[in-house]
């Protein structure tokens, strides 16, 4: 028996080939599926079956393109009522590939149609090697139960039953192999490790040192990270069955003069990917400010319109391909075009731009301790600000910019902050969208602020794309020592 890893950074989604000597298994596949048929064209093997855990929400899934590709079979919970051809699975059910034996456990709680995979390799013993945990128990963490809000109380209780009546009897030197790690909004404090083992998760993960049902359910029912916007559409796009890669718009090299016409006649969004100081320096009217280096996936999902086409400004093609990727990804399915030559070419055809005046950390504080009249505006999450803030900021996080940018006035100066310079970046591009153009954006934001001096380092701000939850895990772990 073989597993093999593989880790999407951003979104932090880990997937697995299960192998035995001619044929493997796939667990919880990503959308751009080529990485496993190569992996088991160079392992020797056939794929013959796709599992999954559950049907994820943070991200699209490769279980059709795959199938499509390979012939496999998806195995999927019966009770995800998925609506394309699978095999159902439920509570004592058992795969089979060649020496391995795959036990399935029904363990709901992060969704209601979660599965386990229990897998014994007999050529080795009796003994549960390892178990597919998907998103019930991370490294550090356990799964979120809040992703459907109506159902959360429940859900955490189901979780409770899931992971001490089943998933944590399993012998203590299994290893956990789940199917998300540090920087995935499916938890709060997940680790960086990709695999644990049951004996090990026992004794040092936090949320398991809460025995007591109810506060274990309290704990997870209450000041949960907030779920970007493609959460509660994923789901449902992978039980229904994600539309073919092969079958979405192809991604068109675009002139300056056509995809002008695009932006004045087409029902279009424009997604600027270059760094948060390129688009400061000149940008195209309306544009959506998504750094590539920053955790592009995750805000793309999160706030990109779903009912516009794409238009893509990145420093290169294969950076507007990567971006195609990404959005895929998050089940952004409409990028119809990348702007040839870049800003360059539209500046020098002389078409309006619009620029956003970066300020640093020295600047931002001789602005506050001056008597200049401004609004100093920070994004982060409501967990960064509460751990460490400028005082006299107000707190929204970028994403709700959208509806509350009407509580500011577009007559005022309005600085944004955030960890580094990309949501803020972000932020001005929302609030410029909305007829704001008194906009100043902090390079480098609080991780710079704090570096000069000005303010103690910000605990999350050295993960901005990690945990927002640093300081509710140390309550947690305070506790555990007495």
């Amino acid at each position: 028996m073989l597993i093999k890893h593989f880790f999407i950074n951003k979104i932090a989604h880990s997937s697995y080939i299960l192998a035995g000597s001619d044929a493997c298994a796939v667990i919880d596949p990503q959308r751009d599926i080529d990485v496993y048929i190569k992996e088991a064209r160079a392992l020797g093997v056939i794929i013959t079956h796709i599992l999954q855990t559950h049907l994820h929400a943070d991200f699209i899934s490769g279980h059709l393109d795959l199938a499509e590709k390979t012939g496999a079979k998806v195995y999927i919970a019966k009770s995800a009522e998925c609506s394309f051809d699978h095999v159902p699975l439920s509570e004592g059910d058992t795969i089979e590939i060649e020496d391995i034996i795959i036990k399935v456990l029904e363990t709901p709680g992060h969704t209601p149609e979660h599965l386990c995979f229990v897998v014994t390799d007999t050529t080795r013993g009796e003994d549960p090697a390892c178990a597919f945990v998907g998103d019930t128990l991370f490294v550090g963490d356990v799964g979120r139960p809040d992703l459907f809000p109506e159902m959360a109380e429940e859900l955490a209780g189901k979780l409770y039953h899931s992971l001490y009546d089943k998933i944590l009897k399993l012998p203590e030197f299994c290893e956990v192999l789940p199917a998300h790690g540090a920087g995935s909004l499916c938890g709060r404090a997940m680790g960086a490790k990709w695999r644990s083992t049951i004996g090990y998760e026992k004794k040092y993960n936090a949320a398991l040192q809460i025995k007591d049902k109810d506060k274990f359910i309290k704990s997870l029912t209450e000041d949960m990270p907030p779920a970007p916007d493609h959460f509660s559409r994923s789901t449902d796009i992978n039980r229904n069955g994600p539309v073919l890669v092969s079958q979405l718009p192809r991604m068109q090299e675009l002139n300056t003069e056509t995809f002008k016409e695009m932006i004045e006649k087409e029902n279009v969004a424009i997604v600027d990917t270059r760094s948060y100081l390129a688009f400061g320096g000149q940008h195209i009217p309306g544009s959506w400010s998504l750094d590539f280096n920053g955790n592009l996936p995750t805000f793309a999902g999160w706030v990109l319109p779903t009912d516009k086409d794409l238009l893509v400004v990145s420093d290169s093609f294969s950076e507007a391909e990567e971006t195609n990727v990404w959005l895929r990804r998050v089940g952004k399915d409409r990028v119809v075009g990348y702007l040839d030559g870049g800003m360059a070419g539209w500046i020098t055809n002389g078409y309006k731009t619009n620029s956003v005046k970066q300020i640093s950390a020295e600047d931002l504080h001789e602005m506050v301790s001056g008597s200049d009249k401004f609004v100093l505006l920070d994004v982060r999450a409501p967990q960064e600000f509460e751990d460490e803030h400028i005082e006299g900021a107000i707190n929204i996080p970028v994403a709700d910019l959208r509806e509350r940018h009407t509580e500011l006035k577009k007559e005022d100066s309005i600085v944004l902050l955030c960890s580094s310079g990309n949501r803020s970046s972000l932020g001005v591009s929302i609030l410029s969208q909305h007829g704001f153009n008194k906009l100043n954006n902090v390079a480098g934001g609080m991780t710079g602020y704090s570096a000069a001096g000005y303010a103690k380092r910000c605990t999350v701000c050295v993960s901005p794309h990690g945990s927002r939850f640093y300081s509710k895990l140390e309550e947690v772990k305070i506790h555990f020592k007495r």
